[in-house]
């Protein structure tokens, strides 16, 4: 019985000290959930999906599979794994978790809870594993850029004002959101799936409740892809920029805040439907234009249209016309940005090697030379292999 006491003792000091903490927020659904299963106590049976809808979201009336549940339940789930991998405890110390397929909280201790600890702790809270990996692609690159800089490659005029300039560098590649479709039924064929009206966790969460019939078993499962060939591109670049010591850093486009913009200067590297927040303001001072789709890029003025016919002929051993856009300019909190940027992965994969080469096309070295830019290349390719290039246009921008 003593026993008992303690542990419900213990529970309840971490509960408070999770809302202490702030961890589930002050209101709303997220915190009745988590107060709800608090109040179960640390040994309760698991609740069901039907209790959980009735008595946190006042729906009497629900399937034996509740879709709002399940994505509260897995968004709490995380927020709570989030604080312990941000808030280790001390050695031996509980923890609350909330077990997967399991909605009730336990008291357990770090060893059972998360044996796969140390590995989670070298990644930021929610930050992709992909953006972990090219980290440390780039980290390579660097070590390799000291011995090329040694060796004296130097950099273009493109790469010379973030050299210069007293800012660190940020490096923004372009990620995606990815989510899981699971049936109950079948789970043995659940697929990850892309949609582009889906960026975030939140995105997915409006849409369950919008069109319940079309997500009904859509999960956020924390995955966000990056498309491989921004290593290739990340390879070039990293090295030019660690020649000075500056100070690099590596985020996605969804960690991008308005804010980073004030305090840094940007590199974006990726796909043109990959740029989140950078798109708006790249595009509103040039005189390109997305087109109906990412594949497509449109002059303003005369309307002419350069569309990639990759998807269509990549599996195939045809040619094809890629296309790759590379600009650089001030954005309004005065961060100097520069993307390079494609409409589709052979151009993104071709890029790399075009705007790190010491003497630039001609036509882009007249005006990469401190001036705000934009030009666009024509790479042709074949089954993803990059086989040559073509500048299609270069000129100042505002």
């Amino acid at each position: 019985m003593g026993q008992d006491r303690d542990s419900n003792a213990s529970f309840l000091a971490e509960v408070e000290r999770l809302r202490a903490a702030g961890v589930v927020g002050q209101s709303g659904r997220l915190r009745e959930l988590f107060d709800f299963l608090a109040e179960r106590g640390p040994n309760a049976q698991s609740a069901s999906q039907a209790e959980i809808a009735e008595s946190v979201f006042g729906q009497v009336e629900t399937d034996a599979d509740d879709a709002t549940v399940r994505v509260y339940v897995h968004r709490l789930r995380k927020k709570i794994d989030d604080y312990y991998v941000a808030n280790p405890g001390g050695e031996g110390a509980a923890i609350i978790e909330l077990p997967a397929g399991v909605y009730a909280l336990r008291l357990v201790t770090p060893e059972i809870a998360h044996p796969e600890a140390a590995a989670r702790t070298a990644l930021a809270p929610g930050k992709p594993a992909s953006i972990a990996i090219l980290s440390a692609i780039a980290g390579m690159a660097i070590m390799f850029g000291l011995f090329t800089w040694l060796n004296g490659r130097g950099a273009n005029p493109i790469w010379d004002p973030l050299l210069d300039s007293d800012r660190p560098v940020l490096i923004v590649l372009g990620d995606y959101y990815l989510f899981g479709e699971i049936d109950p039924v079948r789970p043995d064929e659940g697929r990850l799936i892309r949609d582009f009206r889906v960026d975030s966790a939140e995105d997915l969460l409006r849409m369950q409740e919008a069109e319940p019939e079309r997500y009904g078993f859509a999960e956020d499962v924390g995955l966000n892809y990056l498309p491989f060939q921004s290593a290739f591109a990340l390879e070039r670049i990293a090295p030019i920029l660690a020649g000075e010591d500056k100070q690099v850093e590596i985020i996605a486009t969804s960690e991008l805040t308005s804010q980073m913009l004030v305090d840094n200067d940007v590199v974006y590297i990726g796909l043109l439907s990959g740029m989140g927040l950078l798109e708006e303001v790249t595009f509103a001072g040039s005189g390109l234009r997305i087109g109906n789709s990412y594949d497509e890029i449109e002059d303003r003025e005369s309307g002419q249209l350069w569309a990639s016919d990759e998807a269509r002929r990549l599996a195939s051993p045809a040619f094809y016309r890629d296309y790759a856009y590379v600009s650089q300019y001030r954005a309004p909190g005065d961060a100097l940005v520069t993307v390079i940027a494609s409409e589709r992965v052979t151009g993104l994969r071709g890029i790399g090697d075009i705007v790190t080469e010491e003497e630039l096309p001609e036509g882009l070295a007249d005006i990469a030379d401190g001036d705000a830019f934009e030009a666009l290349f024509q790479i042709t390719g074949q089954q993803g292999a990059d086989l040559n290039d073509r500048l299609i246009l270069a000129r100042s921008r505002e």
